[in-house]
């Protein structure tokens, strides 16, 4: 199993909103995402810097590549961009995800 972790940014004062939307996450969005193999998926939030850190895990053969051309993913990042920071000078509301490389594991 790998485990895929990535940093995004919260805008400032949008914790509770993007809490509470992802409180109410769309069930076809959540059926994407398990569809795709992707597990046990975290986010945190550094307050300090509004960054956000998310891990999730996957096994091969997945389809998390694919999940930027589903309607229901470009939909959800739509509904989230007014919280982060996008790629919207590219006519794209997807999140600026900066991939994390693992440094140290302990199991």
């Amino acid at each position: 199993m790998e485990t895929v972790a990535f940093r995004m940014t919260l805008k400032p004062g949008m914790r509770e909103e993007y809490e509470r939307r992802h409180r109410e996450i769309w069930p076809e969005l959540a059926d994407a995402l398990r569809a795709a193999d992707i597990r046990d998926y975290w986010i945190f939030l550094d307050e300090s810097t509004g960054h956000l850190f998310a891990s999730y895990k996957r096994t091969e053969p997945h389809t998390t590549d694919a999940l930027p051309t589903l309607p229901v993913m470009r939909k959800w990042w739509d509904f989230m961009a007014e919280l982060m920071e996008t790629h919207a000078q590219r006519g794209d509301s997807a999140p600026v995800a900066v991939p994390l490389i693992p440094v140290f594991h302990l199991s």
